[in-house]
């Protein structure tokens, strides 16, 4: 896939944890994918957290940013009242800050697809009211 993709946190914990219910779907699906993936830092401070919680340990995660696999595009200082207004409007969904992140960065780059773990992002839109597309377990 030569379009951008803008990845999220379930996916990054599911390639890093081989015991991860989707390691195996995300293994595959990054062999369609070209790097680098596009992310935020609070993605990246969401797999984290999660890696040190469950898999021991973030290195994985950084080396993910390091090896080229990830960069992290996104300026939050550019965006905020952006993502202020995104997290109003989903506020009953609830959106976390990462997942207004990602919206965001849908619009940022209109021909990417968000990977993702996440079925909230069949309910978010892009640019108030487009679909945004998806790379998801049982997404076709």
């Amino acid at each position: 896939m030569k379009e951008p993709v803008i990845l999220d946190t379930g996916p990054i914990i599911a390639l890093l944890n081989r015991r991860d219910a989707y390691h195996d779907w995300m293994t595959h699906q990054i062999k369609s994918i070209t790097p680098p993936l596009l992310t935020c830092e609070a993605v990246i401070t969401e797999a984290c957290f999660l890696a040190n919680r469950d898999i021991g340990g973030t290195n994985g995660v950084i080396n993910l940013a390091l090896n080229g696999f990830m960069k992290v595009p996104f300026h939050f200082d550019n965006e905020m009242d952006t993502i202020k207004n995104l997290m109003l409007k989903y506020a009953n969904v609830p959106v976390s800050f990462a997942d207004a992140c990602l919206v965001r960065m849908a619009e940022i780059y209109p021909n990417s697809a968000v990977l993702t773990l996440d079925s909230d992002f069949q309910i978010y839109r892009k640019n108030k009211n487009q679909v945004i597309p998806v790379i998801m377990p049982d997404s076709h």
